[in-house]
């Protein structure tokens, strides 16, 4: 399994969230990163208390 960097990390996490709020697929296939390592790390932002877009708790 590939490592990434924190940085790269942010930066595709700041695709995802608000203002932006892009698509996992969109955002996959743009930086070459898998679906379920994004999804992953949405998790771990949700469970930091980050407000996730999709999520309703």
């Amino acid at each position: 399994m590939p490592r990434y960097s924190e940085e790269r990390k942010a930066a595709t996490l700041k695709k995802l969230l608000p203002p932006q709020s892009r698509s996992v697929n969109s955002v996959a296939d743009e930086d070459g990163i898998s679906p379920q390592t994004l999804y992953h790390w949405l998790k771990q932002c949700r469970e930091q208390g980050v407000a996730v877009p999709g999520h309703q708790k």
